[in-house]
This record gives C-alpha cells, sequence and structure tokens, in this order.
C-alpha cells in the first residue's frame, strides 16, 4: 500500500471514530510531507533507520514542539498501519519524541486590554453605558 493510499484510509477512519477536522487536517499537512519525501513509496519498505533520516532532515528547521507533532502524527499513522495488517512491523513504534520547554505566554498591553473590552459592548449597549457613567459622575460616584 502506498503512503498516499494508507492516509487515505487512515483518515477516512479517524473521521468515523470523531478526530476533530483540525486534527485531521493538521495530519494531512505531515502526510503530504511523508509523501514527498519518499516519493509516495510503499509503506511496507520504510524502516525505523529511513523515519529517523527524514526527521533528522526536517530538524534543523522545526521547533521542538513541531517535531513533537510530527513524530506522534507517524506514530499514530503506523501504529494503525499495523493493527489493520498492512505492515507487518511498525517502524515508529521505536521513535522518541523531543523534550518540548514551556513557552511563556504572550501578555496583552493595557491599550489591548482596553480595546478587547471595548470590542465586548454591542452597539445597542454604548448608548446606555454612557448615559449610566453620566449619571454616576452626576451623583459623585
Amino acid at each position: 500500500m502506498l503512503i498516499s493510499k494508507a492516509w487515505e484510509t487512515y483518515a477516512a477512519d479517524k473521521r468515523i471514530e470523531g478526530f476533530s477536522p483540525y486534527t485531521i487536517k493538521a495530519y494531512g499537512i505531515q502526510a503530504k510531507l511523508l509523501v514527498l519525501y519518499f516519493k509516495d513509496a510503499e509503506i511496507a519498505t520504510l524502516n525505523t533507520e529511513s523515519l529517523k533520516e527524514y526527521l533528522n532532515n526536517s530538524a534543523a528547521a522545526l521547533k521542538p514542539s513541531s517535531m513533537a507533532h510530527r513524530i506522534r502524527f507517524m506514530k499514530s499513522l503506523f501504529r494503525w498501519c499495523h493493527e489493520e495488517g498492512h505492515i507487518h512491523h511498525n517502524p515508529a513504534s521505536m521513535l522518541e519524541e523531543p523534550k518540548v520547554g514551556k513557552r511563556i505566554p504572550k501578555f496583552l498591553t493595557e491599550r489591548e486590554i482596553e480595546l478587547l473590552s471595548e470590542a465586548c459592548v454591542s452597539p445597542m449597549e454604548k448608548p446606555c453605558l454612557n448615559l449610566c457613567f453620566r449619571q454616576d459622575a452626576e451623583l459623585g460616584k
């Protein structure tokens, strides 16, 4: 079975299982990259060494989290192929995900918070809010 055919069958099976369309789309991108690199070879001809070579060729350009995503996809695809009987041995079972460090979240500036807050008020509420603020100011609150 060609890698592209394995992907099509795998994706259909995962849709039935209820996988998120976003997950299937993201895995689809990884599948296309796999097909391009291996020139849509027979999936049974791939081994752990060739998969590691593929990962090594793209390692410099990827963040650890992207590399981990690529490996999770490959492990899932090859595990499924093995369980379905399309391959006798799972070459991805020996692949290890890189350690992914924690990223510091980006914080909003005060101006961004103000804009976000203003965007949450509907046009119908604005006249009412302005009236309420004026009344509060007049009462000295």
